[in-house]
């Protein structure tokens, strides 16, 4: 079979690697170059290296916990049933886990985990670890890597996926085309994902119209370095034994929660955005009383250093920033989506694993198990039998599919202000479309902590604005933002209650349209 994958994180080379090892014709296409992307920054470790009194039944509860309760149970125990699996692959692969002195793989604690069962490599340095050797291997195997190669859009005919497009217009067959692009993070102006993760594959799967679901729940992480240039410090520093204090050196986080500074991201993260609007300026990560920060935390140290921080004699200022998508192009536990021929993988798929908030380290486990059952699935999977049904697809809060690629249209506004009670002139032109510009709106309106007028009115605008037909990765990158803006903003006003990572200020009355309750899944026409 003849398969082609857009994206070489985690999740793409892991299904590359698989698939090339079961005699597939592979070839993976990169946007930039291989070993970019969000998996060589991710300071965390993966998850699933179970130590005395710990499970995959443990793990499993944790996850459906930080997830609020929705997250899909099925797809959680396959995460947790193939950790010990995915976590030997990994050290096969080369990658060089931290070792305690008996020899195993250390354990660490992050936030919402029961137990300690994190893997690290490198200390603050696991991403980089195994995207390292994951590339030494994909360079060493039979799989074709393209550089360089941006895929604008998905090739179809007689009702399948056949290929993939790319921006010079070049056209590339496939039997299967898996899409592992990563995220959305650019969506926003502060997040922690590098400059590439402009939610492409998500883009194209709406284009050509496949199913996608919980793309409000965006999880921001709470302690990033304040400053003009966001830089992760990892929840490992706090499951070390860093704390959160306010600007009176209080330690607030003791009354928002029992776990306090290890309670679930959402949590932390809107405790921590309250408090530095309360007090109007950042709050405070101390890891002053942390044992040798440099040895545990290599990269942070440096980073830090290179600012001028000692962050071993004193606090250091931190906010929240856009982290992970927790929602994604539907897709069944072994990667189908609703479209034959198109499949997806890590952060770009939504699985079900992560519920309404990730849980700490489950997004590199994801990658690795999830790439792996894809593959195996290739080989399993009848041609007719390529897709995820649209009855077993989660119900979606979403508007249509077709209402995402309208410009200014007076049903639509008048639909948005009744949710959100407001009276506004649909008219009104609002600021000229740039990425600057939506992401300001996505941060104002559809950020941590959302309200009814603010949801409305930024859907009013994404709505508004049109992109320029892409011509330059730059447009197309705009183009693919604008459009998955869309669906957020929509999901983000659908969905009236508060759950996990989507947090309302104040409750949206209850709308009777079905273009905006749970009537439908995008291309689920």
């Amino acid at each position: 079979m003849k398969v082609l994958i857009a994206g070489a994180g985690i999740a793409g080379l892991t299904a590359a690697l698989r698939a090339d090892a079961l005699g597939h014709d592979v070839e993976v296409l990169v946007k930039g170059v291989l070993g970019e992307g969000c998996t060589a920054h991710a300071q965390g470790g993966i998850a699933g290296e179970y130590g005395p009194g710990d499970s995959p039944a443990l793990h499993a509860l944790d996850t459906m916990h930080a997830g609020d309760g929705h997250g899909d149970p099925v797809a959680i125990a396959a995460l947790v049933d193939g950790a010990i699996a995915a976590l030997d692959a990994l050290v096969a692969a080369g990658v060089p886990f931290d070792r305690a002195s008996d020899g195993s793989i250390s354990r660490g604690l992050e936030a919402a985990h029961s137990l300690p069962r994190i893997a690290h490599a490198g200390g603050d340095a696991t991403g980089k670890a195994i995207s390292d050797a994951l590339v030494a291997r994909v360079r060493a195997s039979a799989v074709r890597v393209r550089e360089g190669a941006f895929a604008a859009d998905l090739v179809t005919a007689g009702g399948r996926v056949r290929g993939i497009r790319l921006l010079t217009g070049e056209e590339l067959d496939a039997d299967a085309v898996v899409l592992a692009t990563g995220g959305a993070g650019r969506l926003y102006p502060f997040t922690t994902n590098p400059s590439g993760t402009t939610g492409d594959g998500i883009a194209m799967a709406l284009r050509a119209g496949a199913s996608v679901a919980d793309l409000e729940f965006v999880q921001f992480h709470p302690t990033v370095l304040s400053g003009r240039e966001p830089f992760l410090i990892s929840e490992a520093v706090r499951g070390a034994g860093a704390v959160l204090r306010d600007a009176e050196g209080r330690r607030f986080m003791l009354y928002e929660h029992p776990d306090a500074e290890l309670a679930p991201r959402d949590v932390v993260a809107r405790a921590v955005a309250r408090q530095a609007l309360a007090q109007g300026s950042p709050v405070m990560l101390d890891a002053t009383g942390v044992h040798d920060l440099a040895a545990h935390f290599p990269t942070i140290d440096a980073e830090l250093r290179s600012r001028g921080i000692d962050w071993t004699r004193k606090p250091v200022p931190v906010s929240p920033a856009a982290h992970y998508l927790m929602g994604g192009v539907v897709t069944d536990i072994d990667g189908r989506t609703t479209l034959p021929g198109l499949w997806a993988v890590g952060e770009t798929a939504r699985t079900g694993v992560h519920g309404a908030n990730r849980l700490a380290s489950n997004s590199l486990l994801e990658g690795a198990v999830f790439g792996a059952r894809l593959a195996e699935a290739l080989d399993a999977s009848a041609p007719d039998a390529e897709r995820l049904s649209d009855a077993e697809a989660p119900w979606s809060q979403f508007v249509l599919h077709s209402q995402l690629y309208s410009g200014t249209d007076r049903d639509r506004d008048e639909k948005a202000g009744a949710l959100s009670g407001a009276n506004r002139d649909v008219e009104a032109t609002p600021d000229p479309f740039s990425r600057a510009a939506l992401q300001r709106l996505m941060w104002e309106k559809v950020g941590l902590l959302r309200d009814d007028d603010g949801l409305a009115d930024a859907v009013h605008t994404l709505h508004a604005w049109k992109a320029p037909a892409p011509r330059t990765p730059a447009e197309q990158e705009d183009a693919n933002l604008l459009l998955v803006a869309r669906a957020v903003a929509s999901a983000a006003l659908a969905r009236t209650e508060s759950l996990g990572a989507h947090f309302r200020l104040s409750p949206a009355p209850t709308s009777t349209d079905p273009a905006l309750t749970p009537s439908a899944l995008i291309g689920a026409a």
